[in-house]
């Protein structure tokens, strides 16, 4: 029993989480919060039949979005903040099951010290780095989190694992689940597994039959849905969309995380100087007698596992904003750690390793710690959000003083509208935070439930129904907020900087049609001014332009809209 206790305490966490679902807990408001909307996006989309990269654009795998549809229609009252952060554990418990059974037969301590970081940084949805001043909940991030999450488990089973078979199944798996979250979360984990097999670690034959599995589901399910070549479609174009040079890209991403890159070069630089002499043997090694075997063990040092995973994971965080950034470091570092003490001893040598690898791996850590304790902790003194129409997307809570401003600022983008336009025409949004802002978010929600209302009124008054919604905006939560359709082929996460490819002729064919398209304006910003430039040659012609709040504009099929004889037009 004490030597499976850490999968029971794995199982024993995974069966206490729906107690946290059944019921919808507010959550305190948060910044840019918009990754958790277009996963209520793509929900009712695939509810209604739509398939991810076939039936609409978008920049990540599908996995991500069916395991959250799957978690909502299982827990209707959940927060979605929570069942986007834990519907992952549908694949990453059996996976990291699979690892603690392989460690804890030797050490259940060790078991257990893989174990916690696992739990920490699935159970609380937070980012490490800060993005803005004041905590609260961060809906953004989501994938990228993710990912994080399935490397760190890849990473623990390609440096504890004994079992080749077991470990063969689990690199497929993991990669297989990267592939479809986020593909720059593959090249990630390749990186890694590429290591293990240089290093002797993961052996050729047993990579092979990794690959081949790996490429046989998706040889499959190409065969039988089409969606990994679509898939693929949509990430070229998104390449082609971000022109940005790799090593840019990559500076951006160490700079970010500073602290954690400069401690595991730190640590690399003293891993050297501790096994320098045997670091020069095997050099010679290598050169009077070079083979496999003798260049293995060059690369199976320490220092070189730590910086392929270290390149691995700035690559990956080149790509993003917000992040669990660079904790599939710890088992690799935990591994060294226990290595370096064996072979060592408990010396002043010993003692640097083990504070460098602490500065890498406990900083991270403390961070999601004390974002969560603040965020939940401010959770007192908070108002609720009062909404019609929101669902569980309006479960939020936030200070007065946020919602005070979040009203002024209403009144101040009504009476000033022209300004504000002007400036969104300019390319610039009234703040570079804007987005960030807790009154902004706090005041799209209540303009959102508005909007749904004045919608509802608006079909009653004219005897009408909206069947199919578009959003002149970066998400679209609004089809699945009125049980409507969202139309096909228009993208989910709507960027026109970076994530929306120039409309085709089915793109255009999706928006002439379109029943309803809803624009928030309190303010008009770059994004949306962006985004009514590419659609407008589709809409324009077809679409009326009415108000329908001080803070919403709709543009009205010209079929649905009544004549004057109180008939609808053609």
């Amino acid at each position: 029993m004490k030597q499976s206790a850490p999968v029971l305490a794995l199982a024993a966490v995974l069966l206490a989480l729906p107690l946290a679902l059944l019921t919808t807990l507010h959550q305190p408001m948060g910044a840019m919060m918009w990754d958790l909307y277009i996963y209520l996006d793509a929900t009712n989309r695939i509810a209604g039949g739509q398939i991810p990269s076939i039936d609409f654009f978008a920049p990540v795998g599908a996995l991500g979005y069916y395991l959250f549809a799957g978690a909502i229609w299982l827990f209707p009252n959940g927060h979605p903040l929570f069942l986007s952060a834990w519907s992952l554990l549908v694949v990453t418990v059996p996976l990291m099951a699979v690892v603690l059974i392989d460690v804890q037969r030797r050490s259940t301590a060790l078991a257990f010290a893989l174990l916690a970081p696992f739990l920490l940084y699935s159970l609380l949805p937070f980012n490490i780095g800060n993005f803005y001043p004041y905590p609260g909940s961060e809906g953004f991030g989501i994938y990228n989190r993710q990912v994080c999450q399935l490397l760190y488990v890849l990473a623990a089973a390609l440096v504890f694992m004994k079992d080749c078979r077991k470990l063969c199944g689990g690199v497929a798996a993991s990669m297989l689940a990267l592939f479809f979250i986020k593909i720059t979360g593959v090249v990630a984990g390749a990186l890694m597994c590429g290591m293990a097999l240089a290093a002797g670690r993961l052996s050729l034959k047993r990579s092979v039959i990794a690959a081949s599995i790996f490429t046989a589901i998706l040889v499959g399910l190409e065969l039988a849905t089409g969606v990994v070549s679509a898939y693929i479609g949509d990430i070229l174009a998104l390449l082609l969309l971000n022109d940005e040079t790799l090593l840019p890209r990559l500076l951006k991403a160490a700079s970010m995380n500073i602290g954690v890159s400069l401690a595991t070069a730190g640590l690399c630089l003293a891993l050297v100087l501790t096994d320098l002499d045997l670091v020069r043997q095997r050099l010679r090694n290598a050169a009077s007698a070079p083979s496999p075997k003798t260049v293995s063990a060059i690369l199976d040092f320490p220092f070189v596992w730590i910086s392929v995973f270290l390149l691995a994971g700035l690559f990956f965080e080149s790509q993003n904003t917000g992040s669990q950034a660079l904790i599939f470091l710890y088992p690799l570092l935990l591994a060294t750690g226990l290595d370096h003490y064996r072979r060592h001893g408990n010396t002043v040598r010993s003692g640097i390793v083990a504070v460098l690898a602490l500065a890498v791996v406990i900083p991270p850590a403390v961070a999601v710690v004390q974002k969560a304790s603040r965020a939940w902790v401010g959770m007192l003194g908070t108002v609720r959000l009062d909404h019609q129409n929101l669902k569980t997307m309006g479960a939020f809570a936030i200070r007065p003083s946020f919602a005070e401003r979040a009203r002024l600022m209403e009144a101040m983008f009504v009476e000033n509208r022209k300004a504000f336009d002007a400036l969104a025409v300019a390319g610039e949004p009234f703040s570079i935070l804007l987005f960030s802002d807790f009154d902004f978010q706090w005041a799209w929600l209540h303009n959102a439930d508005r909007a749904i209302s004045a919608v509802r009124a608006y079909e009653a008054r004219h005897g009408i129904r909206f069947e199919t919604i578009m959003s002149i905006d970066f998400v679209n939560p609004f089809p699945w907020l009125m049980d409507r359709q969202a139309p096909r082929n228009i993208a989910i996460g709507a960027d026109p900087t970076r994530a929306v490819p120039p409309p085709g002729d089915a793109e255009n064919d999706a928006i002439r049609t379109v029943d309803l398209a809803l624009m928030p304006t309190c303010p008009a910003t770059p994004t949306q001014t962006a985004l009514l430039a590419l659609y407008a040659p589709a809409l324009l012609p077809g679409h009326v332009r009415v108000s329908l709040t001080p803070c919403y504009d709709a543009f009205i099929r010209n079929g649905l809209l009544p004549t004057s004889d109180g008939s609808q037009r053609p």
